[in-house]
């Protein structure tokens, strides 16, 4: 009955921040997946919360992001030409880690027991995620409580970042770098027209109608497809490649069925799958555990993520300004890096740029598959220095 309750609650809590983010401006302005995010880590915290709790913070994520990643995928348009994009942005994501990671380590990490642990660790988590961390916690042999508090200061870190893009950063970098600019034909006028529109319009409300039931029907039965299908192919290959393989295979086949016009017709897939992501971002919010911070002894191990974090974030950005990438390219991609793909429909959502998913799905990936390579690579590298 608990976790019935507790399910119920992750569920619907995020149905109520968006009534609440339609009726307030001031609250629209923050966004309903910062509201859900302060909700979470507030809620995480409570000293009252049953056991049940953590089950469901673990399997909500593993749950909704597999389901979420093909919905957003169904209804966007993509370019045939980003293969340079999405080199330039992985050369430029790695290295951007690198040296904030090496930056960091000279001024705090040195100054932890397991400096160069903790610093393959983080770079590892800061080009994949937390899968790629835990893969490099097993090869280090890192302490168990360190990894908890790598993993908790994340999540505080990862909200400031959050706040920082989405309040300042996206509008800061779009007005220092622009825009990715096309010809405006007439196909393209019609499809920016149909986006103002759905913009514009309250997809939940069309849901509960008959025909939205009706939609929403073909949209799971579509959904399961792709995600049945990556599972198997994943499944498949060696073992340390399921999350790798299977993230690459959800992004294709979404992908592949965008080219589908009935599939891409389903006009509330996407509205769908956001919110499977607002319930992620409750549940990943919840996570958080305060109890656990040393803010005193962990000072310099907290220092040390937030340098990595901000710091490549701004080498990161510098990089793409040389190499003439447009800023929601370079902000998605660096989301992907720092938080992982499943953060990246989140970040498109807010920066109201479909088709910006499969640029930082693609970079996500790259850093999944890369990620535990360059974790060793660098605890090698700071163990010299």
């Amino acid at each position: 009955m608990t976790y019935i309750l507790l399910t119920l609650l992750f569920c619907t809590i995020p149905a109520g921040v968006i009534w609440l983010c339609r009726r307030y401006a001031w609250l629209d302005k923050i966004g309903p997946i910062m509201v859900l995010y302060a909700i979470g880590m507030v809620v995480g915290n409570l000293p009252f919360l049953p056991e049940q709790m953590k089950v469901l913070q673990e399997m909500i994520p593993n749950v909704v992001i597999p389901l979420a990643i093909p919905m957003m995928l169904f209804g966007c348009a993509f370019s045939r030409k980003e293969l340079g994009l999405q080199v330039k942005l992985v050369v430029s994501g790695f290295l951007s880690v690198a040296v904030a990671v090496v930056g960091g380590y000279l001024l705090f990490g040195r100054h932890l027991s397991q400096g160069t642990e903790v610093g393959g660790i983080i770079s590892g988590v800061y080009t994949g995620g937390t899968v790629n961390g835990a893969a490099l916690q097993a090869i280090f042999g890192i302490e168990s409580q360190t990894f908890v508090l790598i993993n908790s200061y994340d999540i505080i870190i990862s909200f400031f970042y959050f706040i920082f893009l989405f309040s300042v950063g996206i509008r800061m970098f779009r007005r220092l770098y622009g825009q990715k600019q096309s010809t405006l034909t007439a196909e393209n006028k019609a499809e920016i027209d149909r986006q103002i529109a759905l913009a514009k319009r309250n997809p939940y409300k069309e849901l509960l109608t008959k025909a939205g039931l009706k939609q929403v029907g073909w949209i799971l039965l579509a959904t399961v497809a792709v995600v049945g299908i990556s599972a198997a192919v994943a499944l498949m290959m060696p073992q340390g490649w399921f999350m790798t393989v299977f993230i690459l295979m959800l992004t294709t086949l979404g992908v592949l069925c965008s080219f589908i016009k009935p599939i891409r017709a389903l006009d509330l897939s996407y509205d769908l799958g956001m919110y499977l992501i607002y319930i992620f971002s409750l549940a990943i919010a919840s996570m958080a555990d305060f109890s656990s911070l040393d803010l005193v002894g962990g000072l310099n191990q907290f220092a040390f993520m937030i340098f990595a974090v901000f710091v490549s974030l701004t080498i990161h950005a510098i990089f793409c300004r040389l190499m003439r990438v447009d800023a929601d390219s370079m902000v998605i991609s660096s989301v992907a890096f720092i938080n992982s793909p499943p953060f990246v429909p989140m970040a498109s959502a807010v920066m109201k740029n479909r088709n910006a998913l499969v640029t930082g799905l693609a970079a996500g990936v790259a850093g999944y598959a890369l990620g535990n390579h360059f974790g060793v690579l660098m605890e090698r590298l700071l163990s010299l220095l």
